[in-house]
């Protein structure tokens, strides 16, 4: 399974993105997938995940509000809206899925991972 994250950039304080991951490869049958980020001079932490089937989305406290997560089945596709950006949103993200299911917000869940893209948010 090969996922490529893309839609990183630079914006000011109070702007959006949206990040996209596409998945590949024949072994891809999720359970979920989620974003998690990893700031500088910090640990990697969640942001948010989704179930491949149903409803079910969860969020960090911290994106709550701002940020929604999202996926196209047919495309095998999971985005990430984030929406009134702000310098402490700052960090390479990385998008992941996981076969089974278990706490979402744990990374050791994940089996496979992309190879991050970069969120700078502007003072």
């Amino acid at each position: 399974v090969q996922l490529q994250a893309s839609g990183g950039g630079l914006v000011q304080a109070g702007g959006s993105l949206r990040l996209s991951c596409a998945a590949s490869g024949r072994a891809f049958s999720p359970y979920g997938m989620a974003w998690f980020r990893q700031g500088p001079g910090k640990e990697r932490e969640f942001v948010a995940g989704i179930n491949w089937i149903g409803d079910s989305t969860y969020y960090a406290d911290s994106v709550k509000g701002r940020f929604t997560i999202s996926r196209d089945n047919a495309k095998n596709t999971v985005y990430l809206q984030m929406n009134t950006l702000k310098p402490e949103d700052t960090a390479v993200y990385y998008c992941a899925t996981r076969r089974y299911g278990g706490a979402p917000q744990v990374s050791g869940a994940y089996d496979y991972w992309g190879q991050g893209t970069q969120v700078t948010v502007s003072s």
